[in-house]
């Protein structure tokens, strides 16, 4: 359910909003333990969204690292190697 919360600090270019949104979306699924709210909770669902992704936007630009940021290819290739090692090579 949690698949789209990546660390989305530090990277070079930076997280888009749309990837801002997606975490802040499946943080709001796993809290609420639906991926579909009923009518009747649909606004409430919404607002937390929202409210989750304008604070992770505020402490993504806050964060301050010393660190050279990591290229988006780079980590990439090494998810890919380590779901290799894991789940053997695609057929």
């Amino acid at each position: 359910m949690c698949r789209n919360i990546r660390v989305l600090n530090n990277f070079e270019p930076p997280a888009t909003e749309d990837e801002i949104e997606a975490a802040a979306l499946q943080y709001v699924r796993k809290v609420a333990g639906m991926t579909r709210p009923a009518a009747v909770n649909q606004e409430a669902f919404d607002e937390a969204v929202r409210a989750v992704t304008e604070a992770t936007r505020v402490l993504l630009d806050s964060l301050v690292t010393r660190t050279p940021p990591r290229d988006r290819e780079t980590e990439a290739a090494r998810a890919r190697a380590r779901a290799e090692q894991r789940y053997g090579p695609r057929e």
